[in-house]
């Protein structure tokens, strides 16, 4: 895991190899194990980790907008999506996956909705990066790299149309 400033442009393909080779290592002797993408940077992560570890047919999707602790600040983002889980959760070990780790909240809001679904044996949390600064006691896992940036910029996963995936410091909208 690597802990830097970033003065070049973030490798997303060789972090993506970092957190698979973390996942097989970790997930070594799980039962029941279902990986479970948070929308739409953890969503694209957690369906390529999913086909590299054979768990395709465990493989879940959700969109945490209605479970977010800003949802009155914010408000509904246009790009809804619905959440899709289609195995049982109670006592499935869970891998949560999210692209950018930052302040803990979506992963909390991942979580509360998770268990709308029932109640896992363990959930554990993958991100492909890390930026520090937690607002809620939350740690990653699995985590491919920590990665500072400026306050006012965003790290942002992009899917380019061939699958592969890129990383980039992006002024923040949000």
């Amino acid at each position: 895991m690597s802990n830097s400033t970033p003065t070049t442009p973030l490798d997303a393909e060789a972090l993506y190899a970092t957190l698979l080779a973390q996942l097989k290592t970790g997930l070594a002797g799980a039962s029941d194990v279902a990986i479970v993408g948070i929308h739409s940077g953890g969503a694209w992560l957690a369906e390529r980790l999913a086909a590299d570890l054979g768990l395709s047919a465990r493989l879940g999707v959700i969109d945490v907008s209605f479970y977010r602790d800003d949802f009155a600040e914010k408000g509904l983002h246009a790009d809804i999506k619905p959440t899709q889980i289609g195995f049982d959760v109670n006592a499935a070990t869970l891998v949560l996956v999210d692209d950018v780790l930052y302040t803990g909240r979506t992963t909390r809001a991942a979580i509360n909705e998770l268990f709308d679904y029932g109640r896992p044996a363990r959930i554990m949390l993958a991100a492909l990066v890390d930026r520090g600064g937690r607002q809620l006691p939350v740690a990653a896992d699995f985590v491919a790299a920590t990665v500072s940036v400026a306050e006012g910029q965003a790290l942002v996963l992009r899917r380019g149309t061939d699958g592969k995936f890129t990383l980039t410091i992006d002024d923040d909208h949000a």
